[in-house]
């Protein structure tokens, strides 16, 4: 028969459903931590019972993970995309920086364009946010604060794209940056030039955004990474430089050691 009896839907399952679309939208991050079970069953306005159930199976699936006397938290899935040898392959390797580059200048410059178009006020404004807050991190002496910002400016764009795949797979990438397999973001930071022309070139990032402009957004990101690009180019040859530098000394000082 073409039609069946509906069923009422447990109420765990509605919960399940919900904690899944907020971790795959990105609004539940890796490792966040949740409210408290009561706090949480009170939100969702359903019983604790029926909130143990539906954690019990995101547990199961990998989703959520319980701690001992600290609470439930979205399970750590970034990074997982690739294996510990892989990544240290990636940090070994000079060119895989720059396939890096590459491949986020084409991703990135993708988001903003679809961030332009479809992104919601609300979307536009937590980028505007992050990015007055870049400004504020900027007048500090130390940059740490304004090259953490950077990352999340970026995948705010990502946010605001609304495409869940290309968030997920950003994320990922931008984990194994935070932990310096390509490359120490906030020594990109350390050098004023550098951080001028990086808030810079943030600030004309949120212009084609906020004006809705998906050439201008699209072309400031693009800007922005062959800027990076440049940057850690001129560091490799600045690094290969001294390396031989260091060669000369050494051979000079063996030789005048065999002068005496």
């Amino acid at each position: 028969m073409t039609f069946r009896k509906i069923e009422p839907e447990k109420l765990s399952q509605s919960v399940i459903r919900q904690i899944e679309d907020l971790i795959l939208r990105g609004v539940l991050r890796p490792g966040e931590r949740l409210p408290s079970e009561r706090d949480l069953a009170e939100r969702l306005g359903v019983s604790r019972p029926s909130l143990r159930d539906a954690v019990a199976s995101l547990s199961a699936r990998g989703l959520l993970v319980s701690r001992a006397n600290s609470g439930i938290y979205v399970a750590e899935v970034l990074g997982s995309a690739f294996s510990p040898a892989l990544m240290q392959l990636f940090a070994s390797n000079d060119d895989a920086v720059f396939d890096y580059i590459a491949f986020r200048r084409d991703i990135e410059a993708l988001a903003a364009d679809r961030a332009a178009r479809m992104a919601s006020d609300t979307d536009l404004a937590v980028i505007d946010t992050l990015h007055q807050r870049m400004l504020e991190a900027h007048k500090l002496r130390d940059p740490t604060l304004e090259a953490q910002l950077d990352a999340e400016f970026h995948l705010s764009i990502m946010e605001a794209s609304h495409n869940v795949i290309m968030l997920h797979m950003m994320r990922s990438m931008f984990d194994l940056l935070q932990q310096g397999v390509f490359y120490n973001r906030q020594s990109m930071f350390r050098q004023r030039a550098n951080r001028e022309g990086l808030l810079a070139q943030h600030t004309q990032i949120n212009a084609g955004l906020q004006a809705r402009d998906p050439d201008a957004a699209r072309s400031a990101v693009i800007a922005h990474l062959d800027f990076v690009e440049a940057m850690l180019r001129d560091r490799q040859r600045a690094e290969a430089n001294e390396r031989t530098a260091e060669q000369r000394l050494a051979h000079e000082r063996e030789r005048a050691a065999r002068v005496k």
